[in-house]
């Protein structure tokens, strides 16, 4: 985890600031938490907290509901969908990378090859025969 994703996910907002941050009702939290949307931290008297990325995460359940008319069973999936594409997203760009460093290594590796066995082209002219790298 980098340093953006740790500060992005702290947990730092009570309910009532990350109410107010995204225009909406502490009880739409408590709903949207209940639901499944989101998973706000807790301190150890179990007061919720919630990230910068949570708060990121209403906005968009916010517009989708509002806006665009979504539904909070449609949200849910938009979510989890949204989720698995990052998934697939992050283990793409770690296998292009191993796909870089392979290729790196088969180009040093085919040099090393190459270099170690380096061979002369020679063109012979037909019907003459060569024994031992000598012409007869």
């Amino acid at each position: 985890m980098t340093d953006r994703e740790e500060i992005e996910d702290k947990p730092v907002y009570m309910i009532s600031v990350a109410a107010k941050l995204t225009g909406m009702h502490p009880q739409t939290l408590r709903i949207y938490e209940r639901k499944q949307l989101l998973t706000p931290g807790r301190t150890p008297k179990s007061t919720r907290l919630y990230s910068q990325r949570d708060i990121r995460r209403l906005k968009l359940i916010q517009q989708l509901t509002h806006e665009e008319g979504v539904n909070l069973a449609g949200v849910k999936l938009i979510i989890e969908l949204q989720s698995r594409l990052e998934a697939v997203e992050r283990n793409l760009t770690d296998m292009e990378e191993r796909i870089i460093v392979t290729e790196t290594r088969l180009t040093e590796e085919t040099a090393k090859f190459a270099g170690n066995y380096r061979r002369e082209i020679v063109l012979i002219p037909k019907g003459v025969l060569v024994r031992g790298g000598r012409r007869e």
